[in-house]
């Protein structure tokens, strides 16, 4: 899907003003370049990429390209993995993502008579207060508990009526199974939920679902790019729809940095059309999925990209073969009486790679005919032979944000 007229104007604009301002970030990245120039999309794509670490290298607000005055507000990365990010936002910024928000809530069918129960992470984290501004502009009631102490979380759901979850997928497993526990199912009225910040499986989101008796979307966002809320799937089928008026979304060959073909599968560069704090031309994001180029029978006129199904820079080599999570997670979808959640342990000993697969099976399961299944299935499926490890349901850790699911020893 190539970049439209007037899309490109836009991102003319966005050069300019980090051409004018000075953008540390840009300053030599687009030195050389000319707007006026920039006339068809394969101008475009040969503009250079934006990488995250230099996001980091320009800590923290070299990225910034509007004076101090016009800024109201900065968000971060977790920065869990080195030094974090700082995103500026003006007042446009904010109410920009605020109209993107809302109407990520419209398309999953929520209304102002809805009460949303918004458990994310508030504060340097955009999520949070992301999920709180779309719901005051919706009109719905916001009930804003933030991350935790579940026994508060299910007390306020019971209590308030909460008929929307925005969670994690993995904190909303955790609230499913303690609803499940404690016997509370007939008192909920949560009717859907808003599932964003990791990938989750098939097997996981049935759960969920089953187990809350709600309805599923995946939202899709991150902080560089306003975060959640620049993306949803529709009641109608599952790929997400983007904002197009805001963001210009292409997929590129992680490798080679060639933008593929709609429909093949590669990561998603972003390019933000409006934004003013600290604008960003071709982002690349890591997330891998494909355009969707089939019309949505939801009348949508809002392009389309499949569920994230992994990250390009998430793949362990294990004895010469490159694993990803979904590999992994495909192949736990397949076997009858294993769960979603796992855990995956690879060591070096004794001069070799042992990659250990803990998975939870069902109270009843036979535990060595399950580990031998799994085995078979992952050497089938993905080419390597494992220690497969089942476990009781429940006895993997469970987050109230995102799961590590694959700790690397060898390093």
């Amino acid at each position: 899907m190539k970049i439209n007229d007037t899309q490109l104007s836009l991102v003319k604009d966005r050069i300019r003003t980090l051409q004018e301002f000075g953008t540390p970030l840009y300053k030599d990245k687009l030195a050389h370049v000319d707007p006026d120039a920039l006339t068809t999309p394969e101008d475009f794509e040969a503009l250079p990429f934006t990488e995250k670490s230099e996001l980091r290298e320009v800590y923290p607000l070299g990225n910034q390209a509007v004076p101090d005055s016009e800024i109201v507000r900065i968000h971060s990365s977790s920065g869990t993995t080195g030094t974090p990010i700082i995103i500026p936002y003006t007042k446009q910024d904010v109410e920009d993502w605020t109209t993107m928000f809302a109407r990520c809530y419209e398309v999953a069918g929520i209304t102002n008579r809805d009460r949303i129960h918004i458990t994310p992470g508030y504060g340097l984290w955009t999520a949070g207060i992301g999920f709180q501004l779309g719901c005051e502009r919706l009109g719905a009631m916001a009930i804003p508990m933030g991350p935790g102490n579940t026994d508060k979380q299910l007390k306020m759901m019971v209590d308030m009526g909460s008929t929307v979850l925005c969670a994690t997928s993995s904190y909303a497993l955790l609230l499913a199974e303690e609803i499940e526990k404690r016997g509370i199912r007939d008192q909920i009225k949560l009717r859907k939920g808003v599932i964003g910040s990791e990938r989750w499986g098939d097997k996981m989101r049935q759960r969920i679902s089953d187990e809350l008796g709600v309805e599923l979307f995946d939202i899709y966002g991150l902080t560089e790019i306003y975060g959640p809320g620049i993306g949803i799937n529709c009641a109608k089928d599952e790929p997400m729809h983007y904002w197009d008026d805001y963001i210009y979304l292409e997929i590129i060959d992680p490798k080679t940095g060639k933008t593929l073909p709609d429909g093949e599968i590669g990561e998603i560069v972003i390019t933000t059309l409006k934004k003013q704090g600290a604008p960003l031309i071709r982002y690349r994001t890591h997330d891998l999925s494909r355009i969707v180029t089939e019309p949505c029978s939801c009348g949508l006129r809002f392009p389309r990209i499949d569920r994230i199904i992994g990250r390009s820079d998430d793949m362990v080599k294990v004895k010469g073969v490159n694993i990803y999570p979904g590999q992994i997670e495909d192949v736990l979808r397949d076997v009858n009486g294993v769960s979603s959640e796992y855990q995956v342990m690879i060591d070096h000993m004794n001069g070799k790679d042992i990659m250990t697969l803990f998975f939870e099976i069902n109270e009843g399961a036979n535990k060595e005919a399950m580990e031998e299944v799994v085995r078979s299935v992952f050497k089938t499926k993905i080419g390597l032979l494992i220690e497969p490890k089942a476990v009781k349901m429940g006895e993997l850790p469970r987050s109230e944000k995102k799961s590590t699911r694959i700790y690397d020893n060898r390093y």
